[in-house]
């Protein structure tokens, strides 16, 4: 048993302000009694509650029975319980910032709908309309050269007509150094050479580009100042003008979410080796697929925590993706997981 005082007030210090007191405390005592049979779990913590708090959040987890042993609630290692918890508050962030963006979508549409009905026509420098086709065409490229700091496109490379190699307006020279252009495309474009083309020309002028299994519209953003959206799939017939700052910060918080998502272009490499994962790497990919976390995965495999770590980051280094999120995706695209 552990009763190391010290080691329970460190253990508080930890998740203070993380989960709930009586969650630490249930934590606390788990762990002083180095786990207990599931059946005898309620009585230990305090309630069935209690039990479900601690393995929803990553803090504890039950152990299946085997002949010699009753199933068993085992506290995970205080590193690995503050990980499962910061994942938990993750997740739930991501998912507010969803709810939020949806929010502020909804907003928009309710400003255009409503507003001009109580309070007269929005202002036109905030919110504009343009459905002529050819001040559209000028507009998407001057927008570009407005940028001082940050050029940002989502693009799905759907048009009206077949792709032509002059479809792009590449960064200007001029820029170099000091706007950073960054695009998402829909992954599916690299299918088409002449949209492969296109891509690599920009990537290779200075683009940042990265590519999503899915694209849902256009988009084009210059820095705080402006955004260009379309009403139309392809953005031809009609465009909607955006300068108000409270929809601009919205935007770019969605690209920026989309673009941590989505897999770096990179070039392939005359002679670079197939890419192809270990069997031991494949088997903890697989496992990651399922979304559980790393000590779960080293129970699964067999493997120890640090071994496991250590075959993530190998994927993620094949995969060239700084998150889970975006190894998923990569993976998917590349045929690893299904």
């Amino acid at each position: 048993m552990v009763t190391d005082t010290a080691v329970r007030g460190r253990i508080r210090e930890l998740f203070e302000g993380l989960v709930p007191g009586e969650v630490i405390d249930a934590y606390e005592e788990l762990v002083a009694h180095d786990g207990c049979a599931k059946d005898q779990a309620e009585a230990l913590v305090g309630s069935a509650g209690l039990v479900k708090a601690l393995t929803d959040s990553g803090m504890a987890h039950i152990q299946p029975h085997s002949p010699a042993n009753p199933a068993w609630l085992q506290p995970a290692s205080p590193d690995l319980a503050l990980q499962g918890v910061l994942a938990g508050h993750q997740n739930r962030l991501a998912r507010g910032q969803e709810l939020l963006l949806d929010g502020q979508r909804r907003l928009a549409d309710a400003q255009a709908q409503f507003g001009t009905w109580m309070h007269g026509p929005l202002p036109d420098h905030l919110v504009s309309v343009v459905s002529d086709r050819a001040q559209i065409s000028e507009l998407s490229v001057s927008l570009a050269n407005t940028a001082r700091k940050d050029w940002m496109t989502l693009e799905n490379l759907n048009t009206e007509m077949p792709l032509t190699d002059d479809f792009a307006h590449l960064p200007l020279p001029a820029f170099e150094g000091q706007v950073r252009y960054r695009s998402i495309y829909d992954a599916a474009a690299m299918d088409d050479p002449v949209a492969r083309r296109i891509i690599g020309a920009s990537a290779a002028a200075g683009e940042q580009a990265r590519l999503l299994p899915r694209v849902p519209m256009k988009m084009k953003l210059a820095d705080q100042t402006t955004a260009m959206l379309p009403l139309t799939p392809s953005g031809t017939a009609g465009a909607l003008v955006i300068r108000a700052p409270v929809i601009l910060a919205s935007l770019r918080d969605y690209f920026e979410m989309l673009w941590d998502r989505a897999t770096p272009l990179k070039p392939k490499r005359p002679g670079a080796p197939a890419s192809r994962l270990t069997p031991a790497q494949q088997a903890v990919l697989d496992l990651m697929a399922e979304g559980l976390h790393d000590a779960a995965i080293a129970r699964r495999a067999g493997m120890s925590t640090t071994t496991v770590r250590r075959h993530i980051a190998a994927i993620m280094a094949r995969l060239d993706v700084t998150s889970r999120f975006a190894a998923g995706a990569a993976a998917q695209r590349h045929g690893w997981i299904g």
